[in-house]
């Protein structure tokens, strides 16, 4: 078994409160569930305004696709263009 684990750290520019950065990553966390199938929550900087990191997760049966499932969900969030990508980090874990 092969687990994706991706931690992505965005700016919200357009949220000036809780409620509108809550409603763009609502709609962006949704979007990511049904178009990869893949798990996803916001893990950290809950109560900032301007700032999310959100986490995915997926399970595969071989590295490359969950690399490439990685790779298409971190592509999909750059190009979202309501939220700016600060930074990203993915690993792969394999299990026996």
């Amino acid at each position: 078994m092969v687990i994706g684990v991706c931690k992505i750290i965005l700016s919200i520019d357009e949220a000036f409160s809780l409620k509108e950065k809550r409603h763009i990553l609502k709609s962006i966390i949704e979007r990511l569930k049904s178009r990869y199938n893949a798990s996803v929550a916001e893990v950290d900087l809950n109560d900032a305004w301007k700032n999310a990191v959100i986490g995915v997760a997926c399970v595969s049966n071989e590295t490359k696709h969950a690399d490439s499932m990685m790779s298409n969900i971190v592509n999909f969030v750059e190009s979202d263009g309501r939220a700016f990508l600060v930074d990203y980090s993915t690993e792969i874990i394999h299990t026996d």
